[in-house]
């Protein structure tokens, strides 16, 4: 750990080469996701320990209504050792930055694990009337530096936040992840991630094949028709759906950064698109970013094929981590949420909890105005 690290500006550029230095980081911590995010204005950082760049963040800066400060947002970020006996070391230069640029608060997303559930723990606690929370559950697994972390937050005076919604569009808690690694660190063969989905997932994999579904990669001249069918998804689903120009955005920010940093995905059947998906990849990490499926044809398992073609290409591009993001925390099986819960269960992956989101307000006063205007929003 640095003696004493410093923080400035740095380039996109350095910024970017930092992020291909390390195994992965979050795409929400990239040069190019602040470009996504036009509405917010953005600034690269970096950690130095003397003239050593050892750490670096994309910092969301948001507008308060009427008045010309900022809520400083670090999306699943910074990208810095979060190992460390001493965060303070890294925060609080960080928090004199962002304050000087005109910030009342900071807001950012640790990207360390608080703990681990296997898929099989889950489905037990699903059947279970008495379980209603995955927290009910002894994770299988906790996370030593996750625990470091939450402890030393509170002690430098950062306040932990709820999961729903809110000003930065919070990022989901607990994330449901394909180890594509064996515990040596080599990848895992397709035979063995088939192995570890339930039976009905490797049945729907193989009538997928059997019906005829054919995935392929798009291009984003066949974003309008994941768009389409994505609106379909949404009012299907009771969520609001995001504009085409955002996905177009999307696309035109990741690709320019990397070639492969961002994919379209459609599985269709005789002709019909019945679903389609967006994939994203830093490093060893890969994510199922935005997703859509037609309410027709769901007996041709469009979903499971499209979800096992990503698997596929995530590991021949040698990730290491197969994301399929949030998940609620709730097992209630009366709740809405149930479903995708089990869907992403029969893959045989793990539920995670990271550390979540935490604000560190820098002007009291206007942090508690920004705080209840949040909660009558």
């Amino acid at each position: 750990m640095p003696q004493t690290v410093t923080v400035r500006p740095i380039s996109e550029a350095e910024h970017l080469d930092f992020i291909r230095s390390r195994p992965s980081a979050s795409f929400l911590q990239t040069p190019a996701w602040g470009k996504v995010k036009s509405e917010w204005r953005r600034e690269s950082l970096g950690w130095y320990d003397g003239s050593r760049l050892v750490g670096a963040a994309l910092v969301l800066y948001r507008q308060l209504p009427k008045v010309k400060r900022y809520l400083a947002y670090l999306p699943e970020g910074p990208v810095i050792d979060w190992d460390t006996d001493d965060l303070g070391a890294w925060l609080t230069p960080l928090a004199d930055h962002v304050k000087k640029q005109g910030a009342f608060a900071v807001r950012m997303g640790p990207p360390v694990v608080t703990a681990r559930w296997t898929a099989a723990q889950i489905k037990e606690g699903i059947a279970d009337d008495g379980v209603k929370l995955l927290g009910q559950i002894p994770p299988a697994e906790r996370g030593r530096t996750g625990a470091k972390v939450v402890s030393q937050l509170r002690e430098l005076g950062w306040i932990p936040q709820a999961v729903e919604g809110g000003f930065a569009a919070g990022q989901p808690q607990y994330n449901f992840q394909i180890p594509l690694a064996l515990p040596d660190g080599t990848l895992k063969t397709e035979d063995e991630v088939l192995k570890g989905m339930n039976q009905l997932w490797r049945r729907n994999i193989k009538k997928s094949a059997k019906e005829g579904v054919e995935v392929t990669v798009g291009t984003v001249d066949d974003l309008p028709a994941f768009h389409d069918l994505y609106k379909h998804t949404a009012e299907r689903d009771h969520f609001t759906p995001r504009p085409l120009g955002y996905f177009r955005t999307m696309f035109e920010a990741l690709l320019t950064e990397e070639p492969d940093r961002i994919r379209l995905y459609l599985a269709h059947h005789d002709g019909d698109l019945v679903a389609s998906t967006i994939w994203v990849r830093v490093g060893g990490h890969a994510w199922y970013s935005y997703g859509a499926s037609s309410t027709e044809k769901r007996e041709v398992r469009g979903s499971n094929a499209i979800q096992w073609r990503m698997m596929q290409d995530s590991l021949a591009a040698g990730a290491t981590t197969y994301d399929l993001r949030g998940i609620t925390d709730t097992l209630a099986s009366d709740d809405s949420h149930i479903g995708l819960i089990q869907f992403k269960v029969g893959t045989g992956g793990e539920a995670v909890e990271y550390a979540g989101e935490w604000d560190l307000p820098i002007n009291r006063a206007l942090y508690k105005a920004f705080d209840v205007y949040m909660k009558r929003r």
